[in-house]
């Protein structure tokens, strides 16, 4: 009877155990705001990120808050194409789908392209990814909060 009873408690914490995990692990969309037109030189090539507004599509299959958190720290080691972008723009906020897998970054990125004004770099933050790009430019906050993708996703809140 013992192991019955041990057997049912693992069984409880792995399912615990995963919900957590899961809760911690998906696809973020950051909204990013740009005031004013700006070049950047990332690995040698030039861009340009005109005035606007922004959403970066990423995902974290792990220490998903910490992976939003370090995109909001102002001090960091420049690891992303996005980390360069926010030398100068500004997340403003941030929405969050948890449990999603990595595959599902790609399908996103395409449904804000869809929708989009402008591509201002194309496969910006998309190097591992099919998407033409993970940044999508928007010549106002608006159309991006009354999306449906936008309004269909958890407030990220820490």
């Amino acid at each position: 009877m013992k192991i019955k009873g041990v057997a049912k408690v693992r069984h409880a914490l792995f399912y615990f155990f995963q919900k957590i995990k899961n809760m911690n692990s998906g696809i973020y969309f950051l909204l990013i705001r740009n005031n004013k037109g700006h070049s950047l030189k990332i690995k040698n090539k030039d861009y340009f990120f005109p005035r606007g507004f922004y959403v970066y599509v990423g995902s974290a299959q792990k220490n998903l808050c910490q992976r939003i958190e370090r995109h909001r720290r102002k001090e960091k080691k420049k690891r992303w194409h996005i980390d360069y972008l926010l030398e100068f723009a500004k997340i403003i906020e941030v929405k969050i789908i948890t449990n999603q897998q990595k595959a599902k970054e790609q399908f996103y990125a395409e449904k804000w392209i869809e929708v989009a004004d402008f591509i201002p770099v194309p496969k910006f933050g998309a190097s591992d990814s099919k998407a033409k790009t993970h940044l999508i430019g928007f010549k106002t906050k608006k159309q991006i909060i009354n999306n449906n993708l936008w309004k269909q996703s958890k407030n990220y809140e820490k």
